[in-house]
């Protein structure tokens, strides 16, 4: 067997044990609902910034509750494949949706007031990367921490 050979089965290897990884799936699962919503955040979001004349963390805040509306039954019906609840599921989805945003909102905050820096979608992206993480780690370990 060549060095190649052995290179190109070891990667093989590894993805598979990799892919058995019933958390890593769930958490890259999560970061493909979670780009979808945040498609569904950002048109919206830009759509006020052009249509209104809110703050930012106004339209930000509508945009990151739509996109986590999608998300919330993509990753139940996909990501975590639960059969639980779903009022309750749901319920607890829109508590972390809620807590995420707080963070989130926080995060925008903090860079347009203390930190002075007003590009708006810029501010988006760094905000939604924090609300990105308490999302998956809150939603991972109580809304869906039963799911199969």
């Amino acid at each position: 067997m060549s060095e190649h050979d052995v290179s190109v089965t070891t990667r093989g290897h590894l993805a598979a044990r990799l892919a058995k990884k019933r958390g890593l799936r769930q958490l890259v699962k999560f970061g493909i609902v979670g780009a979808s919503g945040a498609v569904v955040n950002l048109v919206i979001f830009t759509l006020l910034q052009k249509l209104t004349r809110n703050a930012v963390i106004v339209d930000f805040s509508i945009g990151f509750m739509a996109g986590g509306v999608s998300n919330y039954f993509l990753n139940r019906m996909w990501t975590f494949r639960s059969d639980r609840h779903a009022g309750r599921e749901g319920a607890q989805f829109l508590t972390v949706s809620l807590l995420a945003l707080l963070v989130a909102d926080l995060v925008v905050y903090l860079l347009e007031n203390p930190l002075g820096f007003h590009h708006a979608h810029t501010v988006w992206l760094i905000s939604m990367v924090f609300g990105v993480i308490v999302n998956f780690f809150l939603n991972k370990y109580w809304t869906f921490r039963d799911a199969p």
